[in-house]
């Protein structure tokens, strides 16, 4: 095989690999209430939580995000947050704060 139809079949076969990263597809139901489900220690079922801690069901998406990226910088001192925080990507934590948003307070 001759060098330019070498190089332009090489170009063809790793145009994908250096395409750029597709937007992450939005979770699934069941996959975003498991990654909700980590919160409910806390912040309890569907986020109701128990006396002493802070309910989210029904809070503002935006500023629960805020909160959350706040966390996660290591802006806002937590004790647990900022670690749990850094273990989601920030797409993951807006379909997180969103899906304890949409819950009945």
């Amino acid at each position: 095989m001759n060098l330019p139809i070498f190089l332009g079949l090489a170009a063809l076969l790793l145009g994908g690999a250096t395409a750029p990263a597709r937007a992450e597809a939005a979770p699934d139901a069941l996959q975003l209430r498991s990654w909700a489900a980590a919160c409910f220690n806390c912040h309890g079922p569907g986020g109701h939580a128990e006396k002493g801690n802070e309910s989210l069901a029904g809070k503002d998406a935006e500023e629960m995000f805020r909160k959350l990226m706040d966390y996660k910088s290591g802006r806002k001192p937590a004790t647990l947050m900022h670690q749990l925080s850094k273990g989601y990507t920030d797409e993951q934590l807006k379909a997180i704060v969103g899906w304890f948003a949409a819950q009945k307070p």
